[in-house]
């Protein structure tokens, strides 16, 4: 690190000034740093150093005038002296500390605290000792460390988003553009960097209440305040800006609250908006009986109309046909519909949930690795599926892209509903002795519920209108389970439900059907 004469004049007289009872007297990070270096160097415990800012002579550690008497005899303690007093390890090495805790110092030197250095120093001291949680923030100091490091950066922030630039004219030379603003904390110089990189060759200048940047279009100068107030500014544009302001001003939709919350108040005084504010609320306030009137009327519960469900559902479409069925949304994005398939007197209906990426393609039910499944199942149990009458709940996949692959997805409840248009007709035209529900889904759309579970079902027939429901796991749960013993278990319910089902269609009593 290059230092200026100022802060490598300080730092030779670190040691020298907290032996003889002065405080270390810095103007900003670069001072501190090297001070600190050479204090942990020769051991200089936090409680035998007194920060202070710059007084009558910053570099030869002079106190300022009655600063002598104010810090006296009574300065250290008699062991923070002794401290202090111990012999300077002029061959110790320099201290070592991490990139990230040291850029976590150089941006909490940033915020105004009167105990800033003195605070820093004590991180950096608990550091050299192998403290390391103090960069933590779980430790107090930690805590208070990324406290100083979150306001600094907000603070940056907030000069990014709230700073104007007012324009000056032409003959009146550079800066082209001038601002004012009144920082929390000592940002200037990171938020002028800022500026640099964004404003180009243009010339421009920040002022604020304690110093100011000048961006001639080459070179960046910081100097002391050269302004007192925004008042000192005088723009021509401003006048055009605030007629647009207030033409787009929209009283219908003004909301204080949230206004002070997205702009803290103390930027609003230097935002030439800011003088209008006051003056466009105020008239909004004038319609206040009008607004009380539709919030009162909106917290009223209303009354409750009783009607029957089905009367609530929305109108759908009634179509003849399921290739022109738009009765919810699947169909945007499906291939096609697919239809059940089997034959047309069947005494048998096996139900799914839906097709899958293959049978979307192929217009068939059952085709992919689930409908292969669905074989093995039908031969363990004796029945031939073309004998069986096979179709799904949901007449469209439903599906969301991963990567290059159609990923299934689970129908809901208002588009389960709205396809049972189709199963419906199916189960008129065909009336099934047995229905066999593969899953959750073809069960809530058998039974037209919501409400029903398949582990309260599983495997136990039940009667619903003029049919017998039994119900099993769908293929691709039997495919999806990791664990061995699981997907035995599962395929085995399969069959037996199959089984279940033709039992019952051989049954000449079927009002007595096998418990499962």
């Amino acid at each position: 690190m290059n230092l200026d004469a100022g802060a490598a004049a300080l730092a030779a007289t670190a040691v020298a000034s907290v032996r003889a009872g002065r405080p270390l007297l810095v103007d900003g990070f670069t001072a501190w740093r090297a001070v600190a270096r050479e204090l942990l160097r020769a051991g200089v415990p936090p409680e035998a150093v007194t920060w202070g800012a710059p007084g009558a002579d910053l570099f030869s550690g002079a106190p300022a005038p009655g600063e002598a008497a104010q810090h006296g005899g009574d300065l250290l303690s008699s062991q923070a002296r002794a401290d202090a007093q111990a012999p300077s390890n002029a061959t110790a090495p320099r201290p070592q500390v991490p990139r990230s805790l040291m850029e976590m110092l150089q941006t909490a030197a940033c915020f105004r605290d009167h105990d800033r250095w003195a605070f820093l120093y004590q991180v950096i001291w608990r550091w050299q000792q192998g403290e390391h949680d103090v960069q933590s923030p779980a430790d107090p100091d930690g805590q208070r460390l990324h406290t100083m490091v979150k306001g600094v950066r907000r603070e940056v922030h907030d000069m990014h988003a709230y700073i104007r630039f007012r324009e000056r004219p032409i003959e009146a030379g550079a800066p082209h553009f001038v601002a004012w603003f009144e920082p929390a904390h000592d940002v200037l110089p990171q938020v002028a960097e800022h500026f640099v990189a964004r404003m180009g060759k243009v010339t421009w200048m920040i002022a604020t209440p304690d110093a100011s940047v000048l961006w001639d279009g080459a070179t960046l100068h910081h100097t002391g305040p050269l302004m007192s107030s925004a008042a000192d500014l005088d723009d021509a544009g401003e006048a055009l800006w605030l007629t647009y302001y207030r033409s787009i001003f929209n009283p219908a939709r003004l909301n204080t609250q949230v206004m002070n919350s997205h702009i803290p108040s103390r930027f609003w005084k230097n935002l030439p908006e800011g003088a209008l504010v006051p003056s466009l609320v105020s008239q909004a306030g004038l319609g206040a009986r009008r607004i009380g009137q539709v919030e009162a009327v909106g917290r009223r519960s209303g009354r409750t109309i009783p009607i029957e469900a089905e009367k609530a559902q929305p109108e759908r479409q009634q179509p003849s046909k399921l290739d022109e069925c738009r009765r919810c949304e699947l169909w945007e994005h499906a291939t096609q519909a697919v239809g059940g398939e089997g034959p047309k007197h069947a005494k048998i209906m096996l139900v799914g949930e839906q097709p899958g990426d293959q049978e979307d393609l192929a217009g068939q039910p059952f085709v992919g690795p689930a409908g292969k499944l669905l074989d093995r199942v039908f031969e363990q149990a004796g029945v031939e599926r073309k004998g069986v009458y096979i179709t799904n709940a949901v007449k469209h996949f439903k599906w969301e892209p991963r990567g290059k692959r159609r990923l299934h997805k689970t129908p809901a409840q208002k588009e389960i509903e709205a396809c049972h248009y189709w199963l419906g007709k199916e189960i008129a035209t065909r009336q099934p002795k047995v229905i066999v529900a593969m899953g959750a889904t073809a069960l809530k759309s058998v039974l037209q519920t919501g409400s029903v579970t398949l582990k309260d079902k599983l495997g136990r027939p039940v009667r619903h209108g003029d049919s017998w429901v039994v119900t099993i796991y769908h293929p691709s749960y039997v495919l999806r389970v990791p664990d061995e013993a699981t997907k035995h278990e599962a395929f085995s319910v399969m069959v037996e439900g199959l089984k279940l089902a033709q039992e019952l269609l051989d049954r000449p009593d079927a009002s007595e059907p096998r418990e499962a």
